[in-house]
């Protein structure tokens, strides 16, 4: 198991002092990218052997946010490698241990000569190998997400792909998916669980037309191209499970 410890900024939370869902969701990416970092197998070595883990799709279950000031731990492990797909858990505790949120996530290991999945070489698992651990006991959602049918339905104004949403991949950043969907929650909507699925990277200069369907404890928002395409899926639940 890989870990960090660090203290909740205070550019880090909403108006109720409390961190904001972006700021969890980026430090689940950046223990991930340090533990790679660390190892060898980072930024530098995923673009000289022209190679990337793309992220397909996580589910984050939030029992408590934590507060400005207060000290965490973030921890990561990767629990299992199958062909190209690669398994990764989080956790994010307290001074005392106690688990304030975890997380599930599924990464495809992508060559980038031919834009194409490619199977995970025993190189790459081998530099992982000392921190593999058993995944989190209990069952996940599944990767894809079905979104809902239903009669509330609203496409929002169109939101460009700006400078700041791209990643050194040179694609739309994980999180930032999340920061614009999240816009479109109702007043009050608490998140205590979110999935994301992601079906192909938006870039700098693309569009996103949101589409977002409004339930009783759930919103599901698809961030869509101009013919409707999904580049991503992301759905906010305020119940655990």
């Amino acid at each position: 198991m890989y870990h960090f410890e660090s203290r909740v900024r205070y550019s880090e939370v909403d108006s109720e002092k409390k961190i904001t869902l972006p700021s969890l969701l980026d430090y689940l990416q950046d223990c991930c990218t340090f533990q790679s970092e660390d190892l060898g197998v980072g930024v530098e070595h995923l673009a000289e052997t022209k190679t990337a883990w793309v992220l397909s799709s996580w589910e984050i279950r939030i029992n408590r946010y934590p507060e400005m000031g207060e000290h965490i731990r973030v921890c990561t492990w990767p629990y299992d490698f199958k062909s190209f797909y690669g398994y990764r858990n989080f956790t994010v505790e307290d001074e005392e241990g106690n688990v304030l949120a975890d997380a599930n996530s599924v990464w495809v290991f992508m060559d980038l000569t031919n834009m194409c999945p490619t199977r995970i070489s025993e190189a790459m698992k081998e530099a992982y190998i000392s921190d593999i651990e058993p995944g989190i006991e209990g069952e996940w959602a599944p990767r894809k997400i079905n979104v809902p049918e239903s009669e509330n339905v609203e496409k929002k104004e169109p939101v460009g792909v700006a400078r700041f949403f791209i990643d050194t991949n040179h694609h739309m950043n994980n999180g930032k998916y999340v920061v614009v969907a999240e816009e479109y929650l109702p007043e009050g909507f608490k998140v205590r669980r979110l999935r994301a699925e992601y079906k192909k990277a938006a870039v700098l200069g693309d569009v996103l037309y949101p589409i977002v369907v409004t339930e009783e404890h759930q919103v599901t928002v698809t961030l869509a191209d101009e013919n409707e395409v999904p580049y991503a899926v992301i759905q906010f639940l305020e119940e655990y499970k």
